[in-house]
C-alpha cells in the first residue's frame, strides 16, 4: 500500500499542476494576449503527458496493492479502500475524495477554456468576413492604392 499511496500523492500533484496550467491558459485567452497562448497550450499538453505516464505507474502499484490484499488485478480504488486497514484506509479515502474534487474542477476549467476558444474563433471568423475588399491599401512606394487590383485569399475553414 505504501507504494500505491506514494504514486497517488504524485498523481495528485500532477492533477494540481494540470489545473494550474489550465487556469493560466484561461487567463491568457481571456486577456487576449495571444503571444503566450502557444506556450500555455504546450504547458497543458506537457502536464497531461506527465499525468498519462503516472497513470501507468498507478496501475502497476494498484495491481501490487490488490495482490497483497488478496484482490483481483485491476481492482478499483473503492475495492482497495474496502480491503485496506488503517492507516491506509483513511489515506486512500482522502486520495479518492481529492481526486474527485480535482477532476471536477479540471473539467469546469477545461469547459471554460473551450468556450473561450470558440469565442475567439467566432471573433476571427467575423473579422475575416468583415474585410472590405475595396478598402484602401498602400503600395510599396507608400502611395494609397485601391483594392481593385488586389487579390485576397481567405481560408473559410477557420
Amino acid at each position: 500500500m505504501e507504494k500505491l499511496t506514494w504514486v497517488l500523492w504524485r498523481e495528485r500533484e500532477l492533477l494540481e499542476a494540470l489545473l494550474y496550467r489550465l487556469e493560466l491558459e484561461a487567463m491568457v485567452m481571456s486577456t487576449g494576449r495571444t503571444r503566450w497562448l502557444t506556450n500555455a497550450a504546450n504547458d497543458v499538453d506537457a502536464a497531461s503527458a506527465a499525468l498519462r505516464d503516472m497513470e501507468v505507474l498507478r496501475a502497476v502499484a494498484a495491481d501490487e496493492a490488490a495482490d497483497a490484499a488478496g484482490l483481483a488485478p485491476n481492482s478499483s480504488l473503492g475495492e482497495l479502500i474496502d480491503a485496506a486497514t488503517e492507516p491506509w484506509h483513511s489515506i486512500l479515502i482522502e486520495h479518492r475524495d481529492n481526486f474527485l474534487a480535482l477532476t471536477d474542477e479540471i473539467a469546469r476549467v477545461a469547459q471554460t477554456n473551450r468556450a473561450l476558444i470558440v469565442a475567439g474563433l467566432r471573433a476571427t471568423q467575423e473579422t475575416l468576413l468583415g474585410i472590405d475588399q475595396g478598402a484602401a491599401t498602400y503600395t510599396a512606394a507608400g502611395a494609397v492604392a485601391r483594392g481593385d487590383a488586389r487579390s485576397a485569399v481567405l481560408d473559410w475553414s477557420l
